[in-house]
This record gives structure tokens, C-alpha cells and sequence, in this order.
């Protein structure tokens, strides 16, 4: 059955109410399809935790749900069943329509009340009754959240966005919760520096309540960091709560709108107060270390003493139990307990990825002890006693080093809690560019410096303006001093917030994402053979993560470019071959392996370099914001600045899995970003002709720009944004206009009007065909539009280009009267002879697709699919290489594998 049958056949099954499963059997001297069908009326879909776990000890989890078309009206509503059979309450809504209005994708929020359930079932229907519900209210100058176990009390002026935490009829857990930072004018080079701090305090701008239950609640603060007349560091925080919880998530975000030859961070924090009420010996300290290790002490320790208060009473505060009354000890402790000293303050550091240490002192003033040090810190802590307590974690804590947290006055009446997102005990963030540009001031000599590093270099482009980065944090405010067991749960939420998923076969079925994907299957051994492969890549990559320590607080994330087979190292200094900042869209190729795989490494895998490709790569400020930066040395180093990097076709499935809303702010933000092409001629380097920007006639290639620009527009016009319909006006007539003209893609670019969104038609035939043009997510957005827009000129246009670029150049000229030119990435582009097979069910495309891919450049049947050891005095670290494997070929193998498979599977040579 070929593959435009067979979801055709998906399709129909949907709309009828069942779910088509395929099983293949020889008969007859041909493979013939066997359908089985299961009832999907409601639209049952299986839902289950990428990681084992449950809710655990989070506040709860927000999952994303695809549908086919045509299945659920927009006003559908959906309930959850548990595995065991009982109803869950969960709150839905759409994130996404297909152009009937019937739902493409919705998003389902589940609280505490979801337990430890390991499947659930979500169908159409009416949701559980809400037992517990989150409530929002608006009065004066807070907004007041309750969860029904905690209240927060939120801020909209001044610099306490959190005023108050509290629980079990107005018990204060925190106060005060704030942001910090911390300025230095300069670096301390060497021994001769004298840098001084100055702090800044957030200072709230606006406050947006964006989801008010009942389910979750969502409230956004937006500001500045303020001191005296000076604002700068702009932030974005968004809290979120979920009915039942007692605890709370923040994502966190600032953009980099300083001078980077003089302000220099020293040290960033999220700060809250904690009442202690207790006395010493009943307050607690816990910071967690490596694993499931735990520094547990009491603000006054009654264990080890020289005398024994009793063996129930030290057990007791090691639990962190309330103590009987000091009256029934052991007199000969109770009558020196003054001589014991009170421990206050407490820092672990996280400096490196490798290793944090961990002290304490008495109070101000006095000296520090080390109280141990290890590894890799889990990034939590909770300081309060048996009255009550709060605990507080930051996520990726030593992935994003240096990090920090501190507890100060413990010992007095309120504790200080900062978590740092960057240690002021680490050297003062450096986002300096690199090097001067020895001498690379022409442009003649900026390339001739491409010549030989690789680097785009342009004075300076190479600015951190507007780079931005975002950090997840998670708070409880507990009634008492909690277990080990707690406290270790409570520890991995942080570390793994656990996640809803839907099974990945339901994900490929609803045909999202233009059908680009099908689950993984290993039913031959020439699929079994490149799902290996996959596997191979995908796990070399991530223990290079590990062993290259690719992490850091603005890199973790990303991955290299290229090896440099001679140093045994990557190209971590050799201008544009160092940092990868989504060349060739790997991005989407671990989106793709999620989806077909439900794979949680993968997912977290991708979730991490969609965090960083979509804040730190890109600039959200400034004349180029809306653009994002090539690869190279620093993430904001090199001179070109392209929407192929920005694109919000790399965040798009993050988003839609998990209903983000920082990534959703990331996409909206590019709707309007056709205006960048006026502030930045992305063609400048190698345009040989005069051109000055005009507004109605900028020059936009249809390849790398165009589907940067097309992806932004298709989100907001899915997601029914606030310029839904700007966005799908611009899709259609630049869909038609290149469609119109004379050779369609194959023209290359034209002339396009910001004011009405269209191309000039060309009046003569042209041939510019790169091959870049396609792999920044063109690909994958011309199947989606061909599947959503009804266009038939602009549908063959593509298929022409699909057809046309692994053609030879005798059958290029046959068709457009001139060759190609020399063209690269022939394996890549084999996913357009796929799809243009599938599409027109043309066997000689897909033989010829298949070819491309085994037999061109890029991985070929020669390649030998095996590590090599390396270790000292070679490398740095023992570890492993191989030095064929690059960060290009790497990304379009993975995508053409992928996409093949998908499309022309059943036409893969055994």
C-alpha cells in the first residue's frame, strides 16, 4: 500500500471513529496490508509519563495532544481516566486548529491529584468533577493565587514579586520572594584588578494573569533590574500553580541588554525570605548533594555531643520531628544547650560541572567550615523546622553552572534563601567578543578570514545584545521539616519535572507535522539497519555532551560543528566550525526521533537545545532581534544574522508537546520579523549586485528566509494568535507569488513588498539553486502547508524542486534550460525525492531517494559505525571519537533516515 494510501486511509479512519493499525504479511508474491481497528470515536488517546515516577512530588504536569483533522470541534471537551479506572481532573484547551477549525492540537493540565498512576486515557467527554480548584483574584495592587493548600500572594509593583507563601490557615512558609543582581564594571585580569559590585533589585513592570484554572494558574511578570536611575536586564517570570499543590514552578528569563565591555554580571538570584519560628534545635537544614545525598542538620545540632540528650531525642532531630520538651533530656545537655553553637549560614557552590563544595558558619563575621563537597549537586535545599518550611531547587544545576545556593540567618528570626542562577562566587560573566578581527575591516578581508576560519566576522556584529536565557525553578511551602523520602521526591521533580506524553503511534496517526514521521520499526534488516544507525548517532552525541562537558550556563544546550581529528577535540576555537547553534537543523532531528520513539532521553535531549537555540542563539532585542546568529566560537559571535536560525520551526514541537509558553512567546515574536530583513541585508556578504533595503522590494530568498518567516506565520495562524490573520494572509500570497514564478522555487529569491506580503513576479526565468536553501526547515514546512493550504500551483512548484535538485544536470537543463551548479548535501535533499515519490507514487523517485541516501555524500553503506578509544596524552579526557561524525551530516542523515522511512519505507531495498 503506498504511503499516500495509507494515511489516507488514517485519515478516513479517524473521521470514522477508529484507529488503524497496519501489520504486513507476504501473499500472493507481494506484501498486502492487514488493518485491524479499535474503537477511537471519543478520540481515546493512551497518555503516560515519559519518565517512570509519576507526579511525584511536582505540582503537577502539562502535556500536549494531537488530533487528526476533523476529529474534535473546537468547542470539544476532554476527560482523563487513570489506568486503574478512576476519573482525573484535568483542564484542557486548545493550542493549535486545522484550517476546518477542528482542534490540531490541545493541551491538558493534571495536579498532584494524578498520583503515581502510571497510564491514563484521555477521550472527549466531560471532565471530572473539580474537587479542588486553583483560584485567582485581583484586588488593588495583588494578585492572590490559592491552590486550596498554599496561597501566594504576587505582586504588580515594586521589587517583591512574591509577597507572601502561606499555608494551613495563614502560616507564612516565605515572603519577600525577589531578584537580585549583581554588576561589576570590570574584569579582574590577573592580580592588579580592584572590581567593585553594585546590586540591582528586580523591579516589576507589568503583571498578566494568563491562566486562572481551574486546573493551573498562570501569572506573568515582566520588569527590569533597577538601581537608583538605572534599569537594565530586562526579566520575564512566569509562576505557575495547580489546584492541590503544595508547591509552585518559576520560569525565569532575562535578556542581555547591557554594555559588554563593562557590565559584567556578577552574580543573578531569585531571593525569599523564611520566617523561623521554631526553636534552634527544632530548625533544619537539608541541601541535597549527589544521587539521593543529603546534607541533614539542625540549625543547633544536639548529636555528637559530649553528652547524650537521649537516643529517641537525636533521632528525632535527624528526622527533623519535633523534640520533647528539653525539661525530659538528659539535664547535662539541656543546662549547656547555650554553649552549642547555632549554624546560620550555609553556601554550596557549584562551579564547575564536576564539583561543588558545600560550608557553613555561625553568622556575619565569623568563619566559614567546609561541610563536605562531591560532585554533582542536585540543586536543592529547604531550611525551616517542625512549624514549617520551605524548599526550593533549580533545575539543570550543574548543567548551567556556576550556580549557587545560599542560606543566610537561619539562626535568627527569618532565614535567607537565594538560589543563583550564576554564583557570585564564580569569575563575573564575560560576554566579551573573542578577538579584534585582526585586521578583517574590509570586506575583502572579512573574506578571506571565511576563507581560512570559517568565521563570518564583521566589526561589530559581535555583540550579546539581546541574547536572552531562561532557568526553571520549583518552591514547596511545607507544613513541617519533610521526610528523607519527601525531600529526596521533591529533588527529582526538580531535576525531572515529570511529563505527560501520548503514545507515540497516536502522535504519528494525527498527522501533524506534515506526516514526516512514523513510528520506529525494525521489521526488516535493512530498517533495522538504519534505526541502528539512528541509535548510534543520537547516543555518541549525547555521551559527547558528557565527555567534551559541553555545559555551562549560556552553552548547555548546544553541541560542536565539526572534529578536528589531528587535536582528538572539536573545533571549540576555530571560528565557524565551533558551536553548531542549529546549522543544518539538528534540532529537528531530535524532535523527529522523540516523536516516532517517545523516548525520554531524547526528549530531554531536545528539550535542552530548544531551550538554548531559542533564547541564546537568537536576539530578542535590538535592531536584529528576530534574527539569530551562525555558527561559531561564541553563540552571538558571528556576523551573519538569518532567520534559518531563529526560526520557529525548531521550537514548534517543543511548544506543542508541552503547551510552553515561553517558547510560544519566542514564535509569536517572529510574526512581524519580515521587518528585520530592513534592518539587515542577510545577502550582504556575497550579493555582488548594488542593493539598498526598500520596503517594497526587499530581496527574500525562498529557501533559508522564507520558511523561517512561513514558520512563525503558521504557528500564529494555527494557534489563532492575536495576528492570526496577518499571518495567514502572508502564507497565501507568498505561497501563490512563488508559486508564480517562472522557474517557482527554483528562481531562487524575489523582490517581496512588506506591506502587502507579497512577491514581485519575475519577468524572466532564473536558476538559483543553493544547497542550504532547503535544509533549515523548508523541507518540512512546504508538507505542512501542501497539507493545510489547498494551492495546487505552488504544490508543484515544490515538487519540481523536490524532483529536480539530486536530478541530473542533463535532465536540470531538459526542465529549466541550465544546470544546478555543484551542489552539496545530495543525502539530505534525498528526503525531498521521498516526498515528491509519495506524493506522486513515483517508484524511479523512490529507488532514486534511497540511492541518494545510501550511496552519495554524507553517511554512506561504507561508513563504519564504531567508536574509537582515545585517552591521555591525546585528549584532554579518556573518552571516545570518531572522527568521520559531524554535526551537518549528522542532522540530515538523522532527517533523511527519518523522513524516508516515513514516506517510501515500503520502497527501502532489502
Amino acid at each position: 500500500m503506498p504511503p499516500v494510501a495509507r494515511r489516507a486511509l488514517l485519515k478516513a479512519a479517524a473521521a470514522a471513529g477508529v484507529a488503524a493499525q497496519f501489520s504486513w504479511a507476504l501473499g500472493g508474491g507481494r506484501a498486502r496490508a492487514a488493518v485491524s481497528v479499535a474503537p477511537v470515536a471519543d478520540g481515546p488517546v493512551g497518555i503516560r509519563w515519559l519518565e517512570d515516577g509519576g507526579v511525584g512530588a511536582a505540582p503537577g504536569s502539562t502535556f500536549g495532544v494531537p488530533w487528526p483533522k476533523g476529529l474534535h470541534g473546537a468547542d470539544a471537551t476532554f476527560a482523563l481516566v487513570g489506568g486503574d479506572g478512576k476519573d482525573v481532573a484535568v483542564q484542557s484547551w486548545p493550542t493549535a486548529y486545522w484550517p476546518d477549525g477542528s482542534l490540531k492540537w490541545t493541551a491538558h493540565a493534571v495536579g498532584p491529584g494524578a498520583g503515581d498512576a502510571e497510564r491514563f486515557t484521555l477521550k472527549a467527554g466531560t471532565p471530572a468533577p473539580y474537587k479542588e480548584k486553583v483560584k485567582v483574584t485581583r484586588s488593588g495592587r495583588k494578585v492572590t493565587v490559592d491552590t486550596g493548600v498554599i496561597t501566594a500572594v504576587i505582586g504588580t509593583d515594586g521589587e517583591r514579586l512574591v509577597q507572601s507563601v502561606t499555608r494551613d490557615g495563614g502560616t507564612r512558609i516565605a515572603t519577600d520572594g525577589r531578584l537580585v543582581l549583581l554588576r561589576q564594571g570590570d574584569i579582574d585580569d590577573g592580580d592588579t584588578g580592584h572590581a567593585k559590585w553594585e546590586r540591582f533589585d528586580g523591579e516589576i513592570g507589568a503583571v498578566e494573569v494568563e491562566q486562572d484554572g481551574p486546573v493551573r494558574a498562570v501569572v506573568r511578570i515582566d520588569g527590569k533590574h533597577r538601581k537608583g536611575s538605572r534599569s537594565w536586564l530586562p526579566f520575564s517570570v512566569r509562576l505557575y500553580f495547580y489546584a492541590g499543590a503544595e508547591s509552585f514552578r518559576m520560569v525565569h528569563t532575562i535578556t542581555y541588554d547591557g554594555d559588554q565591555e563593562k557590565d559584567f554580571i556578577r552574580g543573578l538570584g531569585v531571593r525569599f525570605t523564611v520566617p523561623m519560628r521554631d526553636a534552634p534545635y527544632d530548625r533544619h537544614i537539608r541541601i541535597a548533594g549527589e544521587g539521593e545525598g543529603f546534607l541533614t542538620e539542625a540549625v543547633k545540632g544536639i548529636t555528637g555531643l559530649r553528652r547524650d540528650p537521649g537516643a529517641a531525642v537525636r533521632a528525632a532531630q535527624v528526622k527533623g520531628e519535633k523534640l520533647p520538651d528539653p525539661a525530659t533530656w538528659d539535664q547535662r545537655v539541656t543546662s549547656r544547650l547555650q554553649y552549642i553553637p547555632s549554624w546560620g549560614d550555609y553556601t554550596l557552590a557549584q562551579l564547575s560541572a564536576d564539583g561543588f563544595t558545600l560550608r557553613k558558619r555561625t553568622e556575619p563575621g565569623r568563619g566559614w567550615i567546609p561541610a563536605g563537597g562531591g560532585g554533582r549537586a542536585n540543586g536543592f535545599g529547604y531550611v525551616g523546622g517542625v512549624s514549617g518550611g520551605f524548599s526550593f531547587g533549580l533545575r539543570d544545576f550543574w548543567e548551567k553552572h556556576p550556580a549557587q545556593l545560599d542560606i543566610r540567618g537561619a539562626a535568627g528570626d527569618e532565614a535567607e534563601v537565594t538560589l543563583w542562577l550564576w554564583s557570585p562566587e564564580a569569575p563575573a560573566m564575560d560576554l566579551r567578543f573573542y578577538h579584534d578581527g585582526l585586521g578583517q575591516d574590509t570586506h575583502a578581508e572579512q573574506l578571506e578570514g571565511l576563507n581560512i576560519t570559517y568565521e563570518d566576522f564583521e566589526p561589530g556584529f559581535g555583540t550579546p545584545y539581546g541574547i536572552a536565557r531562561t532557568s526553571e525553578l520549583m518552591f514547596w511551602a511545607n507544613a513541617a521539616t519533610p521526610s528523607a523520602a519527601t525531600l529526596v521526591d521533591q529533588a527529582v521533580a526538580v531535576r525531572v519535572p515529570p511529563q505527560l506524553v501520548a503514545e507515540p503511534g497516536h502522535v504519528s496517526a494525527a498527522g501533524v507535522f506534515g506526516g514526516l514521521f512514523a513510528p520506529v520499526d525494525r521489521s526488516t534488516p535493512a530498517k533495522a539497519e538504519i534505526e541502528d544507525h539512528l541509535d548510534f548517532l543520537f547516543t555518541y552525541y549525547k555521551d559527547q555532551v558528557e565527555q567534551r562537558r559541553w555545559y555551562g550556563f549560556w552553552d548547555y544546550g548546544d553541541i560542536m560543528h565539526t572534529y578536528d581529528e589531528d587535536r582528538h577535540q572539536w573545533r571549540y576555537d576555530v571560528g565557524g566550525y565551533a558551536w553548531d547553534n542549529s546549522e543544518l537543523s539538528p534540532d529537528l532531528w531530535l524532535w523527529y526521533a522523540y516523536l516516532r520513539s517517545g523516548r525520554a532521553d531524547i526528549f530531554r535531549f531536545a528539550e535542552a537545545m530548544t531551550r538554548h537555540t531559542g533564547e541564546v542563539d537568537a536576539y530578542h532585542l535590538g535592531q536584529w532581534a528576530g534574527l539569530g546568529t551562525r555558527h561559531g566560537v561564541q553563540h552571538f559571535a558571528d556576523s551573519a544574522k538569518q532567520q534559518r536560525i531563529s526560526t520557529a520551526v525548531y521550537r514548534r514541537p517543543y511548544y506543542f508537546l508541552t503547551a510552553d509558553e515561553r517558547v510560544g512567546d519566542l514564535m509569536h515574536a517572529l510574526v512581524d520579523s519580515d521587518e528585520t530583513f530592513l534592518a539587515l541585508d542577510p545577502l550582504r556578504k556575497i550579493r555582488t549586485e548594488p542593493y539598498e533595503p526598500d520596503r517594497h522590494a526587499l530581496s527574500i530568498g525562498f529557501g533559508t528566509d522564507w520558511s523561517g518567516l512561513a514558520g512563525a506565520w503558521l504557528t500564529e495562524w494555527e494557534r489563532k494568535g492575536p495576528k492570526a490573520q496577518k499571518a495567514e494572509a502572508r502564507l497565501r500570497s507568498t505561497m501563490r507569488t512563488i508559486a508564480a514564478q517562472p522557474n517557482g522555487f527554483v528562481q531562487g529569491s524575489g523582490l517581496y513588498d512588506l506591506d502587502t506580503g507579497r512577491f514581485a513576479v519575475a519577468g524572466e526565468p532564473a536558476v538559483n539553486v543553493s544547497h542550504l536553501s532547503a535544509m533549515f526547515g523548508l523541507v518540512d514546512m512546504c508538507a505542512e502547508l501542501i497539507d493545510l493550504i489547498d494551492l495546487p500551483d505552488f504544490k508543484a512548484a515544490w515538487l519540481d524542486y523536490c524532483r529536480y535538485f539530486n536530478a541530473t544536470k542533463a535532465e536540470q537543463r531538459q526542465r529549466y534550460g541550465k544546470d544546478f551548479g555543484n551542489l552539496l548535501l545530495f543525502q539530505g535533499h534525498s528526503r525531498q525525492d521521498a516526498y515528491a515519490a509519495a506524493q506522486l507514487e513515483d517508484d524511479r523517485l523512490a529507488a532514486r531517494a534511497w540511492q541518494k541516501f545510501h550511496d552519495s555524500d554524507g553517511y554512506t553503506r561504507a561508513m563504519k559505525w564504531q567508536r574509537t578509544r582515545i585517552e591521555g596524552p591525546d585528549a584532554l579526557e579518556p573518552g571516545y571519537e570518531h572522527p568521520r561524525i559531524s554535526t551537518n551530516e549528522t542532522a540530515l542523515f538523522g532527517l533523511a533516515a527519518i523522513q524516508n522511512l516515513a514516506l517510501i519505507g515500503d520502497k527501502l531495498p532489502n
